[in-house]
């Protein structure tokens, strides 16, 4: 019976084509910051230490079918109390939920620390429905902050270095947002500028692993257009970063005006992955005479 079970889900494991890292992640995506990691292996032992439970107990489960089932019209002996198995069952929980607790709290700890002492910082403004960046740090020619704004007619683009600790710094403007990139393995709701109940408005990371482009998304339902209000990131390696944000701060002289998100990326001639504009979303149509209600379409 054992020998079975096993066989069934080697072939069921195998049948999925997923790798050894695949499995252990149980869906989760690969983790490209220390923080992301590190929620994705308490999320792993967690899950694991649920399937070890949930196995225990469907082999009593089964085991109880299959040798407690009624065998004659005799009443089976009664038994009043089992110390024993009593205090299995109230330390072996506790102990559980105590480990668990443990390692939340470790990793939780380490995941919102903040050192205040990071390489960048960028300051997030959501809206209905797009986002805006900006890079307190760094001003343009003209003495304003350099700054990545969505519209409807552009995805906006978060740019940030590759390997350096990055500040988010996360506002609204109007309702409740959320600020999600899945691979960074952090969410964080953007609350409007008054403070409630201890709101945290900040989080940092301590690096971004490898350089890439990822996709953003609010994961909070804001209204109408919720769904598409995309971004994305590109994690440019270090040389190309400076080159980017030296680029934002000056003037383009085939405009007169200050390079934006997408002339610097252009510049900066990257690799294919790090395109200027969005290639996973479209920007969305405002316009409410532009759309058709669901089923009035042309027959």
């Amino acid at each position: 019976m054992a020998k079975t079970a096993g066989l069934v889900g080697l072939v069921g494991i195998g049948a999925t084509g997923c790798s050894t890292d695949e499995v252990l992640r149980f869906g989760w995506p690969v983790a490209v910051t220390p923080q992301g990691e590190q929620m994705r292996e308490l999320w792993t032992w967690s899950v694991i230490a649920a399937l070890v439970v949930g196995v225990i107990v469907w082999g009593l489960i089964l085991w109880s079918v299959a040798f407690h089932r009624k065998k004659s019209e005799e009443l089976p002996r009664q038994t009043a109390y089992n110390l024993p198995l009593e205090l299995v069952l109230i330390v072996v929980p506790t102990v559980i939920v105590a480990v668990l607790f443990y390692f939340t709290a470790v990793t939780q700890n380490d995941v919102l620390k903040k050192t205040g002492n990071t390489d960048v910082t960028v300051d997030v403004i959501a809206f209905q429905w797009n986002w805006e960046f900006q890079y307190p740090e760094h001003k343009t020619s003209d003495g304003q902050t350099v700054s990545t704004l969505g519209t409807s007619t552009e995805i906006p683009l978060l740019v940030v270095p590759a390997g350096q600790s990055i500040r988010f710094n996360l506002k609204s403007t109007d309702v409740i947002h959320s600020f999600f990139v899945p691979e960074f393995h952090f969410k964080r709701d953007v609350f409007p500028e008054a403070k409630k109940n201890n709101q945290d408005d900040a989080f940092e990371i301590t690096s971004i692993d490898r350089p890439g482009a990822f996709v953003g998304r609010c994961a909070e339902l804001c209204g109408s257009y919720h769904s598409v209000m995309n971004f994305e990131v590109r994690a440019l390696p270090k040389a190309d970063w400076d080159k980017y944000i030296n680029l934002r701060e000056q003037t383009n002289d085939k405009t007169g005006k200050a390079y934006t998100a997408a002339e610097a990326l252009a510049e900066v001639n990257c690799p294919d992955w790090c395109s200027p504009l969005a290639t996973t979303t479209t920007p969305f149509n405002t316009d409410r005479t532009a759309r058709e209600a669901s089923g009035s379409g042309n027959k």
